[in-house]
């Protein structure tokens, strides 16, 4: 599936409150993206069409398989890279901030070499 930047940046959103919170309200999101709640509204409408969460009957959003998946890849991409940035002598706030720029474009080949010259394997 090919599925927008801004889809992806609500997917690990929602995976990383998930997390930290043990549940995932709208008013989190909005708070962890820095956006307003209609935007967010929006988008879980979009995201509940395409298949990638459900929201229960007290507004929780969970991610469904296909959704976890994706959400996954990002955060997976954006911790590597926020680890490679700082192994080059970037700070952590400025690698965190040039990872969400870079997580979304960067080809698998390169992303695979990167994580190899990281971990050495």
């Amino acid at each position: 599936m090919n599925i927008h930047e801004s889809a992806e940046d609500y997917l690990e959103a929602i995976l990383r409150l998930r997390e930290q919170k043990g549940f995932v309200r709208s008013v989190d999101i909005a708070g962890m993206l820095g956006v307003t709640k209609p935007s967010v509204s929006f988008a879980m409408k979009r995201l509940r069409e395409n298949g990638l969460i459900h929201m229960d009957e007290d507004n929780l959003i969970t991610l469904t398989d296909e959704g976890s998946a994706i959400a996954r890849r990002v955060y997976d991409r954006h911790k590597t890279l926020v680890a490679f940035l700082m192994s080059i002598g970037v700070s952590e706030e400025t690698a965190r901030e040039d990872a969400c720029k870079i997580e979304h474009d960067i080809s698998e080949e390169t992303f695979s070499a990167l994580r190899r010259q990281l971990t050495g394997c």
